[in-house]
């Protein structure tokens, strides 16, 4: 085959330019990579929990209509979303996974000759979502590694970064993969100096996790700040990974703009009906913050006994540092577990962990301190 086929020449200069995204390794290429079983997951901030009883049964009865369009609009889905943040409809506009609300950002403010800003140490996609359109992402330094929220979040330096060719802010909170988070104050501080064009993305995916006192819901923030946008996943404490499905909420002109670059049926009938059944079962949400909340603490409990420095994290997963990440991660993926390298968000010292069930959490302590030893 051709090394260096002609229409390559024909790309787009900043799509030559990306590298892709590299997700959590699938427990399927570790079993057949190794030949190994009896694998478990850590890296790619799932919930161990999964999805709510009621979710199974409305994909059953969804299986009756696989060979029709799913609702365009995702209306059922987008009224009970309306219900539950206490927002109109018109706010609401429905992604495959966040991800996709993320791209249409990019899609529909970035260009050429304009900016994105960010933070080190964030989630990839933001900068792989504004070099895709030709924009600059403009990043910022993080916080130091002694400050209160270690590797999080520098406001001040994200605020520096700024000028008239700003066109986007990208802020995650909490923050992936250091589990750093902002606070009320320091956020509307920062919200009341961006000029009004620029529109700030305020990245929730981890939201329903955090339980910190003084930890701020976007959405309650959307009447006084017309040009934010909160996005939020049905990948995480709600257990629908597989099915994606993810919503941004933000003032009705910004939503319109996002539906017009929107395709058509990215959310597909089974993940709109999921997405519903998981939605109305609180207690299965409840239950799923409890286990962890209970797994961040048997993890750093076990991190501090083994003497490893980790970040204090409110998501689902801890980001702790070790000698020689790369070789370690690669002899804990040859005992089966897999945890994610993070030396692509600049912290090539450290890996990340997801929450598990005790028994997982335990088995990765277990595992992970004998390693060490040999």
């Amino acid at each position: 085959m051709h090394p260096n086929p002609d229409f390559l020449a024909q790309a787009l200069p900043a799509v030559r330019d990306l590298a892709p995204y590299e997700p959590g390794k699938p427990i399927e290429e570790l079993e057949r990579e190794l030949g190994i079983a009896n694998i478990i997951k850590l890296a790619s901030n799932e919930s161990p929990l999964g999805p709510a009883p009621g979710v199974r049964r409305v994909l059953e009865a969804e299986l009756d209509r696989l060979a029709l369009y799913p609702d365009g609009s995702g209306h059922a889905l987008k009224q009970a979303l309306a219900g539950h943040l206490d927002v109109a409809p018109a706010q609401v506009t429905l992604g495959n996974g966040s991800n996709d609300l993320l791209n249409l950002v990019a899609q529909a403010f970035l260009a050429p000759g304009r900016n994105a800003v960010m933070s080190a140490h964030a989630f990839a996609i933001y900068a792989l979502a504004t070099r895709a359109v030709g924009a600059e992402a403009r990043v910022a330094p993080a916080l130091p590694a002694d400050a209160a929220q270690p590797c999080g979040h520098d406001l001040a330096a994200m605020a520096e970064r700024m000028d008239g060719n700003t066109a986007v802010v990208f802020i995650a909170n909490p923050n992936n993969p250091t589990g750093t988070w902002i606070d009320r104050d320091a956020l509307e501080n920062f919200l009341g100096a961006v000029p009004p064009q620029v529109v700030v993305v305020l990245d929730e995916a981890y939201f329903e996790y955090v339980q910190q006192a003084g930890y701020p819901d976007g959405c309650r923030l959307l009447a006084r700040y017309p040009n934010l946008l909160v996005t939020r996943t049905f990948s995480k404490a709600y257990g629908l990974a597989a099915l994606r499905v993810g919503y941004a909420v933000s003032h009705p002109a910004l939503a319109d703009l996002l539906n017009r670059l929107r395709q058509p049926f990215n959310v597909n009938s089974l993940g709109l009906a999921a997405a519903r059944a998981a939605l109305a079962d609180t207690d299965h949400l409840a239950a799923a913050v409890a286990i962890n909340r209970a797994g961040l603490t048997q993890l750093s409990t076990g991190l501090a006994a083994l003497g490893l420095p980790y970040i204090p994290s409110v998501g689902n997963f801890i980001t702790f540092r070790v000698p020689d990440a790369a070789d370690l991660n690669q002899r804990l993926l040859r005992s089966g577990i897999i945890v994610r390298p993070v030396a692509g968000y600049g912290l090539s010292e450290s890996l990340r962990v997801s929450v598990g069930l005790p028994e997982h959490n335990a088995r990765f302590l277990e595992t992970l301190g004998r390693l060490l030893q040999s």
